[in-house]
């Protein structure tokens, strides 16, 4: 893996995000197989939340474990980035103290400056912009599934948020059309989408849900109210109506389509609770596959 950091999957290659998978699957079997690894005995991960988390603390601290590492907790009120201190010291101590920052976080210029001052990796477990990390799950996913990307077509029902920039990026990268069903206002970030155009790839924006599952070979969905906009609920409840991944558009989508939510989910609003559960659903093979497409980051960064 050339790239220093994990940011975004706008900065790494397509090789990187294949070599990536590759480790993810190899190093899935393996655990599977009862294998103990020792890939980073002796290294320590240090973990910021502004955000708290299921998935990504678990995801994170146990996949450290299984590598032979070991990870550190900073919880929002242990260093409370750009209040009690710099952003720039925070990344230069932890930089003599661990050998990797993982950083979930409100803002992405905080993990930007993260990685500009410290001189170890650092990893947006999330921010405001991007999701790389659950992207590369996604994708992971999608690989066990269909044993392949190009010329397959990824439908997001939603809000057009980090998780569905992260999804562009790597569509693009991996040769995948990205289709997305929003409300009018909450369509992606426009520089993303032509970033991914300008690689060729194909980025369809609509504000038909029906007509972006049609023959899709992926169904994805997010929640609509993201940790932080909790003020936003109401309003985005009524533009969001009509937006729900159900067995309507299930139906609509390719018969062997899979579908995944990166979860928490909310059921009966971007997802029944029966389109979650129905046989073309891999969300809680993608709720594992956070932990090994991580495991291949940290060892391809640490070791």
């Amino acid at each position: 893996m050339k790239a220093r950091h994990l940011v975004s999957l706008r900065d790494v290659s397509s090789e990187d995000i294949l070599e990536i998978l590759d480790v993810a699957r190899h190093l899935k079997l393996e655990h599977r197989s009862g294998v103990r690894h020792t890939l980073l005995a002796g290294k320590t991960l240090a973990m910021i939340f502004q955000k708290p988390s299921l998935r990504t603390r678990v995801s994170f601290e146990a996949g450290m474990e299984q590598l032979g590492g070991h990870a550190i907790y900073l919880g929002p009120s242990d260093i409370r980035l750009g209040e009690r201190e710099t952003t720039e010291d925070i990344a230069m101590n932890l930089s003599r103290f661990c050998d990797a920052i993982m950083a979930r976080v409100f803002k992405h210029e905080t993990v930007i400056d993260l990685a500009k001052f410290a001189s170890i990796p650092v990893i947006n477990g999330l921010c405001d912009m991007d999701h790389p990390c659950q992207a590369l799950a996604d994708f992971m996913t999608i690989w066990e599934k269909k044993r392949r990307f190009e010329g397959l077509t990824l439908a997001f029902i939603g809000d057009g948020n980090n998780v569905a920039h992260s999804l562009i990026d790597g569509c693009a990268k991996l040769g995948m059309g990205f289709r997305i069903a929003c409300p009018a206002g909450y369509e992606p970030n426009a520089e993303i989408v032509a970033a991914a155009r300008a690689l060729g790839a194909s980025v369809e924006i609509t504000h038909d849900p029906r007509g972006v599952a049609k023959g899709a070979d992926v169904l994805y969905t997010d929640v609509w109210i993201s940790m932080g906009q909790e003020g936003e609920a109401k309003s985005k409840a009524n533009a969001f109506a009509g937006f729900t991944i159900d067995a309507r558009l299930v139906q609509a989508a390719d018969p062997d389509a899979v579908i995944l939510h990166c979860l928490p989910a909310h059921y009966g609003e971007e997802i029944t609770y029966e389109a979650s559960r129905s046989p073309g659903s891999a969300i809680f093979d993608q709720a594992e596959n956070r932990m090994h497409a991580q495991k291949a980051v940290l060892a391809l960064l640490m070791s």
